[in-house]
């Protein structure tokens, strides 16, 4: 496979993205497209008031924030932040007014109870 290349993507070029539906209240561009046991890069898009619900990470997962704010049990984190969540650590995901996030995790999460 070769290496691919996003230019411009943190600067705004997501603005540009065609997303599809993902979970309740969230959009995805998948920019690496994995399988159940394979890593996956997508940009999240979170309406206002949208969550995934408690979760377990089965693998690495990386966020960078690029617009917006995202907040977990443990923060609030705003646009530029980058959250790192270990294997087997376990949070929900909510946003109030809104985010956008670029994303890659090793394995997709285990869902565990309802969004906060």
């Amino acid at each position: 496979m070769p290496n691919l290349a996003f230019a411009g993507l943190v600067d705004g070029g997501w603005r540009d993205l065609a997303f599809e539906p993902f979970r309740d209240g969230v959009t995805a561009h998948w920019l690496l497209k994995g399988g159940p046991v394979e890593p996956s890069v997508a940009v999240l898009k979170y309406q206002p008031g949208a969550g995934v619900p408690r979760h377990r990470h089965a693998g690495l997962e990386t966020i960078v924030v690029l617009d917006g704010t995202q907040s977990d049990e443990n923060g609030d984190y705003p646009t530029g932040s980058v959250i790192l969540n270990p294997v087997g650590t376990e949070h929900s995901v909510w946003t109030k007014d809104g985010c956008v996030v670029l994303i890659q995790w090793d394995l997709p999460v285990i869902i565990l109870g309802e969004t906060k």
